[in-house]
């Protein structure tokens, strides 16, 4: 299996902003990262914004800042040199991660988990999951709402990659395998965006599946951590409307590798 050495990540963004706004963004690499070079600007209307960082239990790093009326630029860019050592988790995240959330029902979701996957534990038990979220589930760009959970996007068979991770985190979690939402930088992806894909805690550690299996593991660059897509939103706002004229995320690696989706791969 190949090294990643180095990374790039990067995203450019174009809002407009109509009002006098509270703002939370969720665009930085982790704090667990290996971070070179990092760049990171908030402007409206030409004029800079300091922006207020902060960093939870996990490692996300959120940038925090009221704006006025106006178009928002905001430029980040960072590398990312070797891979990370994994962080620390406790048993309060071992509990949080077995809860059914927002967007991952696991408690609906139980009968049908344990009748579809009887006499499975382990990272073998893993796996299946992953396997059955894949074939199951088409990858339809656009195909489903933002309020969308797990439930419904095994009802209706196709999501992006926010739908895919919540079923898998959600049938985890209804087998008794604490399950995590990762928003990641995904060198391979095409096309290029956000990504999203699910931790699973087996054998001590956190391992990282990919439902979708659109990017190699490997390359992956975390960004935030959570239980769904409640907590790892790439932007929060409040008390007025904004709209994005455009996005444009970029990531790279000095060398992509082939990923065997059966093998063991923590998120680094």
């Amino acid at each position: 299996m190949a090294l990643i050495q180095r990374r790039w990540v990067a995203v450019h963004l174009d809002l407009d902003i109509q009002g006098h706004t509270n703002l939370v963004f969720s665009i930085a690499a982790a704090a667990e990262n290996r971070m070179l070079d990092e760049q990171l600007n908030f402007s409206v209307d030409g004029q800079p914004i300091v922006a207020t960082e902060l960093v939870d239990a996990r490692g996300t790093r959120l940038h925090s800042f009221v704006s006025e009326r106006g178009t928002m630029t905001v430029d980040y860019s960072v590398a990312i040199d070797g891979r990370a050592d994994p962080a620390d988790t406790d048993q309060l995240d071992l509990v949080t991660f077995l809860r059914p959330s927002r967007y991952c029902e696991s408690d609906s979701l139980t009968p049908m988990a344990r009748a579809e996957f009887r006499g499975l534990s382990g990272y073998v038990l893993v796996q299946a999951v992953a396997d059955w979220v894949f074939e199951r589930l088409a990858y339809v760009s656009g195909s489903s709402l933002p309020t969308d959970g797990a439930t419904r996007t095994i009802l209706s068979r196709q999501g992006v990659c926010r739908d895919f991770a919540h079923v898998t985190i959600a049938l985890l979690r209804a087998l008794d395998v604490p399950a995590r939402m990762v928003a990641v930088y995904a060198p391979g992806l095409s096309p290029m965006d956000f990504h999203a894909v699910t931790e699973a805690w087996v054998d001590g550690q956190w391992w990282v599946v990919d439902s979708t299996r659109l990017a190699p593991r490997q390359s992956l660059v975390r960004i935030s951590t959570g239980r769904d897509a409640a907590d790892t939103a790439w932007l929060t706002s409040n008390w007025t409307d904004l709209g994005v004229n455009s996005m444009l995320v970029t990531a790279t690696a000095d060398e992509l590798p082939y990923d065997d989706h059966y093998a063991r791969v923590q998120l680094g």
